[in-house]
């Protein structure tokens, strides 16, 4: 049974570098949200959104501060559960979608679980069930060079969610995308953040940016 997925972000501070040429994101950062809730984190290019992301994600050891998700902490703990904390709790969805080319739809949806060893024909049905939840039944069999950017997105979006993860985190997910589409990743990831899993979701599009159960606004003052 899944525990709570709950996040606290208290205090957090990120830097690069060392001495006066170092750069810090974000200082004193703290965040709350809850189980089955969609946050989004609003900033310009530079502001700090990535950096955020990448702490969540593991990927990023911050300078200060602390994260506790479902009730354990993100930092200060072995690689082992690191390791653990980056391929069974969190999914990640990048901004340039990371697609491999050369392999369908279906194929990469499947790809994160068949790299762990879960068998092709559960692999295959699972991401099947994903893309056609995204309205993707049709394009199951198509390469990403043959899919539009909202389709490469619902793709990219399926195969972080292939691992069902309790955190999942997107950046940018309006990114390349027109007017006429963004409806339909606003509705999908309020369809995302549902009990047993947390949303965080980066934006510097005004359209995305009430969408959310939390507005965290990285925007310099």
């Amino acid at each position: 049974m899944r525990v709570s997925a709950d996040l606290r972000v208290t205090r957090l501070t990120v830097q690069y570098g060392k001495g006066p040429t170092s750069v810090r994101p974000f200082s004193d950062l703290s965040l709350e949200a809850s189980d089955g809730q969609l946050v989004i984190v609003r900033g310009p290019s530079g502001g700090g959104k990535t950096s955020l992301l990448s702490v969540l994600a593991g990927l990023l050891r911050p300078l200060a501060g602390a994260v506790t998700f479902a009730g354990r902490p993100l930092h200060m703990r072995s690689r082992a559960d690191v390791m653990h904390h980056r391929r069974h709790v969190v999914g990640v969805v990048f901004q340039s979608f990371n697609l491999i080319p050369s392999l369908t739809a279906r194929e990469n949806v499947m790809a994160p679980l068949t790299l762990t060893g879960v068998d092709h024909d559960e692999a295959s049905e699972r991401a099947v069930t994903l893309l056609s939840s995204l309205g993707l039944a049709d394009r199951l069999n198509h390469r990403p060079g043959e899919l539009s950017g909202g389709q490469q997105q619902r793709v990219a979006m399926a195969r972080g969610l292939v691992r069902d993860p309790p955190l999942l985190l997107i950046d940018e997910p309006t990114a390349h995308l027109d007017a006429a589409h963004v409806q339909s990743i606003v509705d999908i990831l309020r369809r995302m953040a549902q009990p047993g899993r947390l949303v965080v979701a980066t934006t510097h599009d005004a359209r995305v940016a009430d969408v959310g159960d939390h507005l965290l606004d990285l925007t310099p003052r």
